[in-house]
């Protein structure tokens, strides 16, 4: 698992980077302190430009190469999330109830260094473009930074992004062409009935019932609507009503997650949620409002992007430790929305044992960082080598 030589010469600048952004933890767009780090080491490496403050707190800095050529971009996520850590770690977070429980941390340390090596090297023709995105966990950072116009103003053609993969052996990737993660919507439903005594259920319109029966229908779409050969998910996850044993409530409210990869079988999910619930409201005589949220799209790569940069994960890692067919995963990210402005490939990368994603326990670890940010200069160098 070999990291550039330069690269594994600041390996230690890079983990005192990472440990310093996981003690000061930023959530959704408020990441000030965090994109003012970020600056401070790109202005220290050297890079061309810096354009700050693009969704808020997102950043792209520009490393020009030899000559003329396209532009290759190059996103790491940067925010945190409201989970208060564990690890009893000497870098665990300064701020209570928040962390970096999903590696953000370490995606923009690989970047950095990638930066770094690439400023100084300079190996590779037309433009690199770092993107530091925030609000990936909620808010939908790269929506925003697409929305705000980066790719046409910075004239990027294609657009990478890792991810960091615990319990996956250190420096191995995975990725696949096509859909790599779903897409994720939210359903929250409403249900007014007319509460009473729990003694005298004929006086009453128990929203209760009504609740249960829709929980149940809503769990049979994907085992009766959707081809056996599709990927959905759809799970009812809270349900919220009544204070007392005695008292039948007055209303009560359920959501649910819903998920899948395909545009069409995501408005069927749609549809046939808000069918089961004003059918069953109805059925029961209680009134039902249904708020849905359209959340991110499906992570979908590029055939051909995905297997290039497979073919250049193979030479950080070697071809047995990159699987480019992987399973698909039902988790989302917002990274979707830079993949549908423009060609490219998301990967994971093995970051070797330990607790997984979104647990107070998770710590990125730092070993990985060299070889992310190997696999991202190399890919430039790849993409784009020098002329003449």
């Amino acid at each position: 698992m070999p990291a550039l030589n330069r690269i594994a010469a600041f390996a230690e600048d890079m983990k005192a980077w990472r440990r310093h952004l996981h003690r000061y933890p930023e959530l959704s767009f408020d990441c000030h302190e965090t994109a003012a780090f970020i600056a401070a080491r790109l202005r220290e490496i050297g890079v061309d430009e810096i354009h700050e403050g693009i969704a808020s707190t997102g950043i792209v800095a520009l490393i020009d190469g030899q000559g003329e050529g396209p532009v290759i971009g190059l996103r790491a996520d940067m925010d945190a999330l409201a989970i208060t850590e564990t690890t009893g770690a000497e870098h665990a977070s300064t701020r209570p109830g928040l962390m970096h429980a999903c590696g953000h941390d370490g995606h923009v340390t690989m970047l950095l260094g990638a930066a770094r090596y690439l400023a100084e090297t300079r190996n590779f023709s037309g433009r690199v473009a770092l993107i530091f995105q925030p609000a990936e966990e909620e808010g939908g950072g790269g929506e925003a930074m697409v929305r705000e116009g980066i790719m046409d103003r910075f004239a990027i053609s294609r657009v990478f992004g890792i991810h960091n993969a615990p319990n996956v052996p250190l420096g191995h990737f995975q990725t696949t062409p096509g859909p790599i993660m779903a897409s994720v919507d939210t359903a929250s439903v409403r249900v007014t009935g007319k509460g009473g005594h729990g003694a005298t259920p004929h006086e009453c319109t128990d929203p209760v019932v009504a609740i249960v029966a829709m929980v149940q229908a809503i769990q049979t779409i994907v085992a009766r609507n959707v081809r056996a050969l599709d990927e959905a998910v759809v799970s009812v996850t809270m349900i919220h009503t009544g204070s007392a044993s005695n008292i039948i409530p007055e209303d009560g409210t359920f959501a649910a997650t819903i998920r899948c990869f395909k545009p069409d079988l995501r408005a069927l999910l749609k549809r046939r949620i808000h069918e089961i619930v004003a059918g069953t409201a109805a059925a029961f005589g209680v009134a039902a409002e249904v708020d849905y949220e359209w959340g991110y799209p499906a992570t979908i790569n590029d055939e051909a992007e995905t297997a290039f940069a497979a073919s250049v994960a193979a030479e950080i890692s070697g071809p047995g430790a990159v699987v480019a067919d992987a399973p698909r995963e039902m988790g989302s990210e917002d990274f979707s929305y830079m993949l549908e402005a423009r060609p490219g490939a998301y990967l994971f990368l093995g970051t070797g044992p330990g607790a997984g994603l979104h647990h107070p326990a998770f710590d990125f670890n730092d070993e990985a960082a060299p070889l992310g940010a190997s696999f991202f200069a190399r890919l430039v160098e790849r993409a784009q080598p020098p002329r003449g």
